[in-house]
């Protein structure tokens, strides 16, 4: 008997494969090291593979479909309740080979290299303001035990830096002074860097017609409208608006027992990077403009609005808004 229906647990360096026939009966059980995964699918005819939505998951999905095979992707939560017993790699392969053959389970569609390229650049950037924010927190409770401070705002840091040089060594001393110098450059690389990050997003919205026709819905900006493109690729694969809501984990908690229901908070089940622009984008009516809040800025090539151009007089420049929108930090 062939096998028709694979599980392959997903690792670093040993990959663990179940395989079953027709009729469901087990006939395949291995673990494979990385080097010869490819090699080992290349002699297998063409077969249903399925693989938890995990790191490297839409890699190997993108090699095995190029051997011939039907490759799936189950969300990891959906694969875990058909594992027996104990968690080991051999448990985990056989509940993705079971699961996978279920009628009414749920795929994630497989990521391109251009997708997975685009949120690169996201995950990037994020990981930017975040380290950024946390260098402006350090150095603003490092500057409050000397009695310097200045207001919030991604902005009040210039000001913040203008009077710990204006402070003398009765102030603030030497060594404190040459510690903070470090760290205000290294603000200014995260600054640059993330500006460079800024530049490539914004060179691929305008290449994208699907990008530019998402950041015409009110507030939803270049930044917004390219991580949605990334991420979600082919929109039709959700029925209605409410079923990508509830990817997004924007729809409610239901908790419901006969003709009792319960209508909680929402789940926050899905990309929490998505949510937060989303939710970030909305804001206030101030903020709901086509483009984003600085989209007559973008369209004319001005890569930073001053805090008297911007559309809500300066207050999103204030509280750290870039290029491409308000940063979620």
């Amino acid at each position: 008997m062939s096998v028709t229906t694979i599980g392959l647990d997903l690792a670093k360096s040993v990959f663990q494969v179940h395989g079953v026939d027709a009729a469901g009966h087990p006939i395949l059980k291995r673990r494979i090291r990385r080097q010869g995964l490819l090699a080992f699918f290349e002699a297998l005819p063409p077969c249903l593979v399925g693989m938890e939505a995990c790191s490297s998951a839409h890699h190997w999905a993108r090699e095995l479909v190029e051997l011939g095979h039907d490759v799936r992707l189950i969300p990891p939560q959906y694969a875990k309740p058909y594992v027996k017993r104990n968690k080991t790699d051999a448990a985990d392969a056989e509940a993705i080979c079971e699961a996978v053959g279920r009628p009414n389970m749920r795929f994630v569609p497989i990521k391109s290299r251009e997708s997975q390229g685009l949120l690169t650049l996201h995950r990037v950037r994020s990981l930017l303001v975040r380290q950024r924010t946390a260098s402006v927190n350090s150095a603003r409770g490092l500057l409050s035990e000397f009695g310097i401070v200045a207001a919030k705002g991604i902005c009040r840091v210039g000001v913040l830096r203008r009077d710990m040089e204006a402070a003398n060594e009765e102030v603030l001393p030497r060594e404190a002074r040459a510690a903070l110098d470090a760290l205000f450059e290294h603000l200014d690389a995260l600054t640059a860097k993330l500006d460079a990050v800024d530049r490539e997003i914004l060179a691929w919205h305008r290449s994208s017609e699907a990008s530019q026709r998402l950041a015409t819905a009110p507030g939803v900006g270049p930044l917004t409208a390219t991580a949605l493109i990334a991420a979600v690729g082919d929109a039709s694969q959700f029925e209605s608006a409410r079923h990508f809501a509830a990817w997004l984990g924007l729809t409610p908690r239901m908790s419901a027992s006969g003709n009792r229901e319960r209508i909680g908070r929402i789940s926050k089940g899905g990309d929490r990077y998505l949510r937060t622009l989303l939710i970030h984008g909305k804001g206030d009516g101030r903020h709901q403009f086509p483009a984003g809040c600085n989209a007559a800025f973008l369209a004319s090539g001005i890569d930073r609005p001053t805090p008297g151009q911007c559309c809500c007089s300066g207050r999103c420049t204030q509280d750290g808004s870039r290029t491409l929108g308000h940063d979620p930090a």
